[in-house]
């Protein structure tokens, strides 16, 4: 075996690694009332191949040229963590910033999927997406694996329903590169 393709083989597995210690980091984050509506995946292969096809036709057919961009990046990672809310549920403390007067009114809306994520959404569980998407890059900061939050990717996990509870979802390509892929865009 060449020396490349061992370094290869070993970063690969520290990425994968890294990618489950991500999951725990986003399951472990703090929940608003103790309530646990995250989710969250690991997409490797084929899959994660699809979603970047994916996401270039969505680019080519909405005039939006971040989804080729993001689609690349996503193409030259190894993996990506998806982490995603149910956010159409209602915490229960009335406080309005969903649009409603109250949470039963909140419940009683419509639920409409728009281009991308389905709602409204209940603020309190949007924060517990943004402290668990937090948490798990701040995992794989501390493990030196090149991510970043995408919300174009959790667009197209969305649309293919891999996380079919999931309201919003974002995805969390990784990388170990010399240089990371995703801030020289």
């Amino acid at each position: 075996m060449s020396r490349k393709t061992e370094e290869t083989e070993f970063e690969e597995e520290a990425i994968l690694t890294a990618a489950k210690l991500m999951l725990i980091s986003a399951r472990t984050a703090p929940k608003t009332g103790g309530k646990d509506d995250i989710y969250t995946k690991l997409i490797t292969g084929k899959q994660k191949d699809r979603i970047a096809a994916k996401m270039e036709s969505i680019g080519r057919k909405r005039r939006i040229p971040q989804f080729k961009r993001d689609a690349q990046n996503l193409g030259n990672s190894r993996a990506l963590v998806l982490i995603g809310v149910a956010g159409t549920k209602s915490l229960g403390v009335n406080c309005g910033a969903c649009g409603y007067a109250n949470c039963a009114e909140f419940e009683k809306a419509q639920k409409q999927t728009g281009n991308d994520f389905t709602g409204p959404n209940c603020i309190f569980k949007l924060l517990d997406l943004g402290i668990a998407l937090s948490s798990a890059v701040k995992t794989a900061s501390t493990m030196n694996v090149d991510n970043r939050i995408m919300y174009r990717v959790g667009t197209v996990a969305k649309m293919l329903k891999l996380i079919p509870e999931a309201t919003v979802i974002m995805g969390i390509p990784l990388s170990a590169t010399g240089k990371s892929i995703y801030f020289d865009r």
